[in-house]
């Protein structure tokens, strides 16, 4: 009797946790999203097969692709201040990922191959034309294997402080296929995934890792928070990201790419110089530079200087 009154205890406790846990969940949910910040009347959609895709397009002129960086905190808000400089000389795309912003995120191992393919399905459906693409971070490998892919979708191709070679090149192992179990739970999965998208953990990241700490605001970490939680399972791509489903080795594709390449980089970025080195190894043709006060994040931090680049290289 006695270890049945234990059990039934045990059993009760563990219940309650649960649903005390589920609730805190909704309630960190609810507040990270309460405040609509990333709402924009003027949005398109994009009915791709695995998901609803959140875009805006801006400008008359040639076709320009801008690609957020691939976490599950970006979105196309991060190019709110670039359409604006871009708009006078190009018809401008911004696209939210799969997975990413306002864009629906569907609960599967989100993979390279599945944003090549979503990125070369969206510029022949929405924008039907050759074009040039700037992508940011580590959405940078999507855009190469997408050009290798499919080369005659697109023109002249922009890095923004790329991934390094090596880092695109690493696969799951048996601890990180273990961790994304993990977080593929429902409750402890999800609480895992809040903790490390906790606001303050955002501002943290933004202050030591994208920009000089002077650079980040409210708003700016406001809308990072909102992205981080918008939508069915945003804790999805976190997984998949953060136990490397999402990385490609993209040598072969640099070296057989005929497009021509460029490397923005932020000088405050630790090593960019030998990055940008280690990319024109495998392909010389590929020229960069460098753009002042600014780190992981121009197109935010210092968005004119950029801008000015983007005129001398796409001619």
């Amino acid at each position: 009797m006695k270890t049945k009154n234990k059990l039934l205890t045990l059993l009760i406790l563990s219940a309650s946790t649960a649903v005390t846990t589920a609730i805190i969940n909704k309630c960190i949910k609810y507040s990270a999203t309460s405040k609509n910040v990333l709402s924009d009347s003027k949005a398109l959609c994009y009915k791709w097969r695995f998901g609803n895709i959140h875009y805006t397009k801006a400008g008359t002129g040639k076709p320009l692709l801008l690609i957020h960086d691939l976490t599950t905190c970006s979105s196309g808000h991060e190019w709110n201040q670039m359409v604006n400089y871009l708009k006078e000389q190009y018809t401008v795309y911004t696209i939210d990922l799969l997975g990413c912003g306002r864009s629906e995120k569907p609960d599967l191992t989100y993979t390279n191959y599945l944003y090549v393919q979503m990125i070369s399905d969206f510029v022949k459906s929405e924008i039907g034309h050759r074009t040039n693409v700037i992508a940011s971070g580590s959405s940078s490998p999507l855009a190469v294997m997408a050009c290798n892919q499919s080369p005659e979708l697109f023109d002249q191709i922009m890095l923004i402080n790329p991934d390094s070679l090596l880092t695109c090149s690493q696969i799951p192992n048996k601890h990180g296929r273990a961790y994304k179990f993990i977080l593929d739970l429902p409750i402890l999965g999800t609480l895992l995934y809040h903790i490390a998208t906790s606001k303050q953990t955002i501002m943290e990241e933004l202050s030591n890792n994208y920009f000089n700490p002077y650079s980040v605001n409210t708003s700016l970490v406001d809308a990072y928070y909102e992205s981080a939680h918008l939508g069915d399972s945003p804790k999805s791509l976190y997984a998949s990201v953060r136990c490397n489903y999402t990385k490609c080795n993209i040598v072969n594709a640099l070296k057989k790419i005929n497009n021509s390449i460029y490397i923005i980089g932020g000088c405050e970025m630790e090593n960019i110089d030998e990055l940008i080195r280690e990319y024109q190894i495998y392909n010389p043709a590929i020229e960069s530079s460098l753009v002042s006060n600014s780190k992981y994040l121009p197109q935010l931090e210092n968005p004119f200087e950029l801008y000015r680049a983007i005129q001398m290289f796409f001619v």
